[in-house]
Protein backbone atom coordinates (compact mmCIF):
# COMPACT_ATOMS: atom_id res chain seq x y z
CA UNK A 1 0.00 0.00 0.00
CA UNK A 2 1.60 3.13 -1.05
CA UNK A 3 1.00 6.57 1.05
CA UNK A 4 0.07 9.73 -0.49
CA UNK A 5 2.94 11.62 -0.76
CA UNK A 6 1.69 14.99 0.99
CA UNK A 7 1.51 12.34 4.17
CA UNK A 8 5.11 11.48 4.11
CA UNK A 9 6.01 15.46 4.01
CA UNK A 10 4.01 16.08 6.79
CA UNK A 11 5.56 12.83 8.78
CA UNK A 12 9.14 14.52 7.95
CA UNK A 13 8.05 17.93 9.44
CA UNK A 14 6.40 16.46 12.25
CA UNK A 15 9.63 14.78 13.51
CA UNK A 16 11.56 17.76 12.57
CA UNK A 17 9.44 19.70 14.68
CA UNK A 18 9.01 17.28 17.83
CA UNK A 19 13.47 17.24 17.86
CA UNK A 20 13.28 21.07 17.63
CA UNK A 21 11.34 21.10 20.50
CA UNK A 22 13.04 18.64 22.26
CA UNK A 23 16.10 19.87 21.97
CA UNK A 24 15.17 23.19 23.13
CA UNK A 25 13.03 21.47 26.00
CA UNK A 26 16.93 20.05 27.25
CA UNK A 27 18.66 22.89 26.77
CA UNK A 28 15.62 24.89 28.73
CA UNK A 29 16.56 23.03 31.56
CA UNK A 30 18.45 24.24 34.53
CA UNK A 31 20.89 22.23 36.23
CA UNK A 32 21.42 23.84 39.88
CA UNK A 33 25.27 24.10 39.56
CA UNK A 34 27.17 25.18 42.29
CA UNK A 35 28.67 28.98 41.95
CA UNK A 36 31.76 29.54 39.77
CA UNK A 37 33.72 32.40 37.56
CA UNK A 38 32.15 31.91 34.09
CA UNK A 39 35.21 29.95 31.94
CA UNK A 40 36.71 31.09 28.41
CA UNK A 41 36.34 28.81 25.45
CA UNK A 42 38.85 25.87 25.65
CA UNK A 43 40.67 26.76 28.78
CA UNK A 44 38.18 26.97 30.87
CA UNK A 45 39.65 28.78 34.19
CA UNK A 46 43.00 27.79 33.76
CA UNK A 47 43.82 31.43 33.24
CA UNK A 48 42.80 31.92 36.83
CA UNK A 49 45.34 29.38 38.25
CA UNK A 50 48.47 31.16 39.29
CA UNK A 51 51.52 29.17 40.36
CA UNK A 52 50.37 27.52 43.15
CA UNK A 53 46.78 26.42 42.10
CA UNK A 54 45.75 26.31 45.90
CA UNK A 55 46.25 29.58 46.30
CA UNK A 56 44.16 30.64 43.83
CA UNK A 57 41.30 27.91 44.53
CA UNK A 58 41.18 29.44 48.25
CA UNK A 59 40.76 32.46 47.04
CA UNK A 60 38.14 31.97 44.25
CA UNK A 61 36.42 29.87 47.51
CA UNK A 62 36.36 33.35 49.51
CA UNK A 63 34.40 34.73 46.49
CA UNK A 64 31.95 31.62 45.61
CA UNK A 65 32.18 29.71 48.68
CA UNK A 66 33.04 26.17 49.81
CA UNK A 67 31.57 24.27 46.95
CA UNK A 68 32.24 25.90 43.51
CA UNK A 69 32.57 24.82 40.16
CA UNK A 70 35.62 25.37 37.66
CA UNK A 71 36.36 24.69 34.28
CA UNK A 72 39.73 23.01 33.51
CA UNK A 73 39.80 23.19 29.69
CA UNK A 74 37.25 20.41 28.37
CA UNK A 75 36.34 19.01 32.07
CA UNK A 76 34.44 20.42 34.80
CA UNK A 77 35.71 20.25 38.25
CA UNK A 78 33.40 20.60 42.00
CA UNK A 79 35.93 21.99 44.70
CA UNK A 80 34.88 21.55 48.26
CA UNK A 81 36.85 23.52 50.80
CA UNK A 82 35.08 23.40 54.00
CA UNK A 83 34.70 20.71 56.68
CA UNK A 84 31.14 19.75 55.39
CA UNK A 85 32.12 19.40 51.88
CA UNK A 86 34.69 16.81 52.63
CA UNK A 87 32.23 14.95 55.04
CA UNK A 88 30.18 14.94 51.83
CA UNK A 89 32.57 14.05 49.48
CA UNK A 90 34.84 11.76 51.43
CA UNK A 91 32.74 10.09 53.71
CA UNK A 92 28.63 10.50 52.93
CA UNK A 93 29.15 10.08 49.25
CA UNK A 94 32.48 8.13 49.34
CA UNK A 95 31.75 5.30 46.79
CA UNK A 96 29.98 7.57 44.49
CA UNK A 97 32.76 9.74 44.53
CA UNK A 98 35.72 6.87 44.79
CA UNK A 99 37.02 7.22 40.85
CA UNK A 100 39.91 8.72 39.33
CA UNK A 101 40.62 10.83 36.87
CA UNK A 102 42.85 9.36 33.82
CA UNK A 103 45.98 11.60 34.23
CA UNK A 104 49.38 11.57 32.49
CA UNK A 105 50.83 11.05 36.60
CA UNK A 106 48.89 8.14 37.14
CA UNK A 107 49.84 6.47 33.40
CA UNK A 108 53.21 7.19 33.35
CA UNK A 109 54.81 6.79 36.90
CA UNK A 110 52.50 4.34 38.73
CA UNK A 111 51.89 2.00 35.87
CA UNK A 112 49.46 2.68 34.04
CA UNK A 113 47.26 3.26 36.78
CA UNK A 114 48.25 -0.22 38.54
CA UNK A 115 49.02 1.29 42.71
CA UNK A 116 46.79 1.93 45.26
CA UNK A 117 46.60 5.70 44.39
CA UNK A 118 45.73 6.15 41.17
CA UNK A 119 43.87 2.82 40.17
CA UNK A 120 39.98 3.32 38.82
CA UNK A 121 37.28 2.00 40.98
CA UNK A 122 36.21 -1.35 40.48
CA UNK A 123 37.75 -4.86 41.40
CA UNK A 124 40.99 -4.06 41.67
CA UNK A 125 40.73 -0.85 43.88
CA UNK A 126 38.48 -2.82 46.15
CA UNK A 127 40.94 -5.56 46.68
CA UNK A 128 43.87 -3.01 47.04
CA UNK A 129 42.48 -1.65 49.62
CA UNK A 130 41.14 -4.62 51.39
CA UNK A 131 45.41 -5.89 51.46
CA UNK A 132 45.80 -2.23 52.96
CA UNK A 133 43.32 -2.84 55.66
CA UNK A 134 43.39 -6.43 56.44
CA UNK A 135 47.26 -7.02 55.77
CA UNK A 136 49.74 -4.14 55.17
CA UNK A 137 48.53 -1.70 57.80
CA UNK A 138 46.80 -4.05 59.94
CA UNK A 139 47.37 -3.44 63.82
CA UNK A 140 49.34 -6.67 63.77
CA UNK A 141 51.73 -5.98 61.36
CA UNK A 142 52.39 -2.02 62.17
CA UNK A 143 53.31 -3.00 65.70
CA UNK A 144 55.23 -5.84 64.76
CA UNK A 145 57.45 -3.22 63.31
CA UNK A 146 57.70 -1.02 66.16
CA UNK A 147 61.30 -1.93 67.24
CA UNK A 148 62.60 -0.60 63.40
CA UNK A 149 60.99 2.88 64.40
CA UNK A 150 62.33 3.08 68.21
CA UNK A 151 66.17 1.62 66.66
CA UNK A 152 65.75 4.12 64.04
CA UNK A 153 64.78 7.35 66.43
CA UNK A 154 67.43 6.55 68.55
CA UNK A 155 70.02 6.34 65.86
CA UNK A 156 68.80 9.84 65.10
CA UNK A 157 68.91 11.28 68.65
CA UNK A 158 72.08 10.25 68.58
CA UNK A 159 73.44 11.84 65.96
CA UNK A 160 71.60 14.92 66.71
CA UNK A 161 73.25 15.10 70.10
CA UNK A 162 76.73 14.00 68.89
CA UNK A 163 76.49 17.05 66.29
CA UNK A 164 74.84 19.52 68.67
CA UNK A 165 78.21 18.97 71.28
CA UNK A 166 80.55 19.02 68.37
CA UNK A 167 80.54 22.69 68.37
CA UNK A 168 78.65 23.78 65.56
CA UNK A 169 76.41 26.41 65.09
CA UNK A 170 73.57 25.09 63.52
CA UNK A 171 71.89 22.22 62.61
CA UNK A 172 69.97 21.13 59.46
CA UNK A 173 67.04 19.44 60.94
CA UNK A 174 64.93 18.54 57.98
CA UNK A 175 67.99 16.79 56.53
CA UNK A 176 68.04 14.54 59.63
CA UNK A 177 64.01 14.38 59.75
CA UNK A 178 64.46 13.25 55.98
CA UNK A 179 66.65 10.87 57.07
CA UNK A 180 65.13 9.32 59.79
CA UNK A 181 61.59 8.71 57.71
CA UNK A 182 63.07 7.19 54.97
CA UNK A 183 65.29 4.34 57.38
CA UNK A 184 62.16 3.51 58.75
CA UNK A 185 59.78 3.96 55.67
CA UNK A 186 62.75 1.40 53.94
CA UNK A 187 62.94 -1.03 56.03
CA UNK A 188 59.35 -1.75 56.78
CA UNK A 189 58.51 -1.50 52.71
CA UNK A 190 62.08 -3.25 51.76
CA UNK A 191 63.43 -4.87 54.47
CA UNK A 192 66.74 -2.60 54.86
CA UNK A 193 67.89 0.99 54.77
CA UNK A 194 68.34 2.34 51.40
CA UNK A 195 70.35 5.44 52.33
CA UNK A 196 73.33 3.97 52.86
CA UNK A 197 76.16 3.97 50.88
CA UNK A 198 76.82 0.24 49.31
CA UNK A 199 78.65 -0.45 46.67
CA UNK A 200 76.09 -3.58 45.16
CA UNK A 201 72.71 -0.85 45.35
CA UNK A 202 71.67 0.18 41.82
CA UNK A 203 70.97 3.85 43.35
CA UNK A 204 73.07 5.95 45.42
CA UNK A 205 71.79 7.63 48.42
CA UNK A 206 71.25 10.89 46.71
CA UNK A 207 69.70 9.50 43.44
CA UNK A 208 67.10 7.91 45.93
CA UNK A 209 66.08 10.58 47.66
CA UNK A 210 65.82 12.90 44.32
CA UNK A 211 63.75 10.12 42.80
CA UNK A 212 61.15 10.46 45.42
CA UNK A 213 61.35 14.10 45.89
CA UNK A 214 60.42 13.92 41.89
CA UNK A 215 57.56 11.80 42.59
CA UNK A 216 56.31 13.75 45.18
CA UNK A 217 56.25 17.00 42.65
CA UNK A 218 55.14 15.30 39.46
CA UNK A 219 51.97 13.57 40.91
CA UNK A 220 51.00 17.06 42.22
CA UNK A 221 51.81 19.31 39.27
CA UNK A 222 48.64 20.76 37.06
CA UNK A 223 49.37 19.47 33.53
CA UNK A 224 47.68 21.40 30.82
CA UNK A 225 47.42 18.31 28.84
CA UNK A 226 45.13 16.37 31.69
CA UNK A 227 42.31 19.55 31.06
CA UNK A 228 42.70 19.34 27.26
CA UNK A 229 43.71 16.41 26.15
CA UNK A 230 44.18 17.36 22.62
CA UNK A 231 47.49 19.16 22.90
CA UNK A 232 48.67 16.42 24.85
CA UNK A 233 50.94 15.20 22.96
CA UNK A 234 52.61 18.92 22.83
CA UNK A 235 53.59 18.08 26.31
CA UNK A 236 53.57 22.12 26.72
CA UNK A 237 55.09 22.10 30.51
CA UNK A 238 57.36 19.22 30.05
CA UNK A 239 56.01 17.02 32.93
CA UNK A 240 55.15 14.28 30.56
CA UNK A 241 59.02 14.09 29.80
CA UNK A 242 59.88 13.72 33.04
CA UNK A 243 57.73 11.02 34.17
CA UNK A 244 58.77 8.54 31.45
CA UNK A 245 62.49 9.73 32.77
CA UNK A 246 61.61 8.95 36.36
CA UNK A 247 59.75 6.03 35.53
CA UNK A 248 62.50 4.16 34.29
CA UNK A 249 64.48 5.28 36.92
CA UNK A 250 62.07 3.72 39.88
CA UNK A 251 61.42 0.57 37.71
CA UNK A 252 65.33 -0.43 37.38
CA UNK A 253 65.31 -0.10 41.21
CA UNK A 254 62.07 -1.65 41.74
CA UNK A 255 63.00 -4.53 39.38
CA UNK A 256 66.29 -5.21 41.79
CA UNK A 257 64.37 -4.70 45.01
CA UNK A 258 61.77 -7.52 43.79
CA UNK A 259 64.92 -9.76 42.24
CA UNK A 260 66.13 -9.62 45.98
CA UNK A 261 63.07 -10.46 47.36
CA UNK A 262 62.43 -13.51 45.23
CA UNK A 263 66.10 -14.81 45.78
CA UNK A 264 65.61 -14.42 49.30
CA UNK A 265 62.40 -16.18 49.24
CA UNK A 266 63.95 -19.36 46.68
CA UNK A 267 66.56 -19.74 49.50
CA UNK A 268 64.03 -19.95 52.09
CA UNK A 269 61.74 -22.30 51.01
CA UNK A 270 59.22 -23.56 53.30
CA UNK A 271 60.92 -22.25 56.20
CA UNK A 272 60.54 -18.28 54.69
CA UNK A 273 59.35 -16.12 57.05
CA UNK A 274 57.61 -12.67 55.35
CA UNK A 275 60.14 -9.70 56.35
CA UNK A 276 58.77 -6.73 55.47
CA UNK A 277 55.82 -5.52 53.31
CA UNK A 278 57.73 -6.27 49.68
CA UNK A 279 57.99 -9.94 50.99
CA UNK A 280 53.94 -9.81 52.08
CA UNK A 281 52.67 -8.11 48.40
CA UNK A 282 54.96 -11.10 46.33
CA UNK A 283 53.16 -13.94 48.95
CA UNK A 284 49.89 -12.06 48.24
CA UNK A 285 51.06 -11.90 44.21
CA UNK A 286 50.66 -15.52 44.57
CA UNK A 287 47.30 -16.36 46.25
CA UNK A 288 45.15 -18.40 43.83
CA UNK A 289 41.56 -17.03 45.77
CA UNK A 290 42.38 -13.03 44.38
CA UNK A 291 39.71 -11.78 42.83
CA UNK A 292 41.69 -9.97 40.69
CA UNK A 293 45.77 -11.63 40.46
CA UNK A 294 48.30 -9.02 41.63
CA UNK A 295 50.84 -9.09 38.63
CA UNK A 296 54.59 -7.99 39.16
CA UNK A 297 53.66 -4.23 37.74
CA UNK A 298 51.21 -3.88 40.33
CA UNK A 299 53.46 -5.64 43.05
CA UNK A 300 55.53 -2.36 42.06
CA UNK A 301 52.93 0.07 41.80
CA UNK A 302 52.07 -0.73 45.69
CA UNK A 303 55.28 -0.76 46.66
CA UNK A 304 56.08 3.02 45.41
CA UNK A 305 53.31 4.03 46.79
CA UNK A 306 54.46 2.85 50.19
CA UNK A 307 57.65 4.37 49.81
CA UNK A 308 56.52 7.46 49.19
CA UNK A 309 53.47 7.68 51.08
CA UNK A 310 55.46 7.85 54.44
CA UNK A 311 58.52 9.87 53.64
CA UNK A 312 58.32 13.16 52.48
CA UNK A 313 54.56 13.71 54.54
CA UNK A 314 56.11 12.45 57.52
CA UNK A 315 59.26 14.66 57.85
CA UNK A 316 57.38 18.07 56.99
CA UNK A 317 55.13 17.43 59.43
CA UNK A 318 57.41 16.94 62.54
CA UNK A 319 59.53 19.87 61.20
CA UNK A 320 56.59 22.09 60.63
CA UNK A 321 55.62 20.65 64.19
CA UNK A 322 59.00 21.95 65.82
CA UNK A 323 59.02 25.28 63.75
CA UNK A 324 56.03 26.21 65.56
CA UNK A 325 56.95 24.82 68.73
CA UNK A 326 59.94 27.49 68.58
CA UNK A 327 57.61 30.38 67.75
CA UNK A 328 55.47 29.78 70.51
CA UNK A 329 57.04 29.36 73.72
CA UNK A 330 53.93 29.05 76.15
CA UNK A 331 52.90 26.28 74.31
CA UNK A 332 56.49 24.58 74.15
CA UNK A 333 56.52 25.15 78.36
CA UNK A 334 53.07 23.27 78.36
CA UNK A 335 54.23 20.58 76.57
CA UNK A 336 57.32 20.02 78.03
CA UNK A 337 55.18 19.79 81.25
CA UNK A 338 52.93 17.19 79.79
CA UNK A 339 56.10 15.27 78.94
CA UNK A 340 57.75 15.24 82.38
CA UNK A 341 54.19 14.49 84.25
CA UNK A 342 53.82 11.91 82.40
CA UNK A 343 56.88 10.00 81.36
CA UNK A 344 59.12 11.69 83.41
CA UNK A 345 63.30 12.03 82.78
CA UNK A 346 64.29 8.77 83.22
CA UNK A 347 63.20 6.72 80.03
CA UNK A 348 62.39 7.66 76.56
CA UNK A 349 58.71 7.94 75.19
CA UNK A 350 57.43 5.19 74.13
CA UNK A 351 54.24 4.34 71.49
CA UNK A 352 52.33 3.15 73.95
CA UNK A 353 52.46 6.81 75.35
CA UNK A 354 50.83 8.23 73.10
CA UNK A 355 47.21 7.99 74.25
CA UNK A 356 48.09 9.49 77.51
CA UNK A 357 49.67 12.68 75.82
CA UNK A 358 46.46 14.70 74.71
CA UNK A 359 48.27 17.76 74.96
CA UNK A 360 51.23 16.33 72.55
CA UNK A 361 48.50 14.80 70.24
CA UNK A 362 46.62 18.15 70.13
CA UNK A 363 49.71 19.97 68.84
CA UNK A 364 50.40 17.25 65.71
CA UNK A 365 46.72 17.68 65.11
CA UNK A 366 46.81 21.27 65.28
CA UNK A 367 50.14 21.04 62.82
CA UNK A 368 48.51 19.20 60.92
CA UNK A 369 45.42 20.87 59.98
CA UNK A 370 47.59 24.72 59.73
CA UNK A 371 50.69 22.71 57.36
CA UNK A 372 49.00 19.98 55.27
CA UNK A 373 51.34 18.10 53.43
CA UNK A 374 49.46 18.01 50.45
CA UNK A 375 47.07 21.42 49.85
CA UNK A 376 45.08 19.30 47.46
CA UNK A 377 44.25 15.84 47.66
CA UNK A 378 44.26 13.22 44.62
CA UNK A 379 41.32 14.46 42.70
CA UNK A 380 38.12 12.41 42.49
CA UNK A 381 36.24 11.48 39.91
CA UNK A 382 32.08 10.86 40.19
CA UNK A 383 30.66 7.39 39.13
CA UNK A 384 27.10 8.83 39.33
CA UNK A 385 24.72 6.61 36.77
CA UNK A 386 27.91 3.61 36.46
CA UNK A 387 25.92 1.20 38.12
CA UNK A 388 22.44 2.20 36.96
Amino acid sequence: MEFPSWISYAVAWLTTLALILLSRHLRGRKLHLPPGPKPWPIIGNLNLMGRLPHRSIHELSQKYGPLMQLQFGSFPVVVGSSVEMAKFFLKTHDVIFAGRPKTAAGKHTTYNYSDITWSPYGPYWRQARKMCIMELFSAKRLESYEYIRVEELNSILKTLFSISTSGKNAITLKDHLSTLSLNVISRMVLGKRYLEENSGEVVTPKEFKEMLDELFLLNGVMNIGDSIPWIDFLDLQGYVKRMKVLSKKFDRFLEHVLDEHNERRRKGGDKFVTKDMVDVLLQLADDPNLEVKLERHGVKGFTQDLIAGGTESSAVTVEWAISELLRKPEVLRKATEELDRVIGRDRWVLEKDIPHLPYIEAIVKETMRLHPVAPMLVPRMSRWGEDR
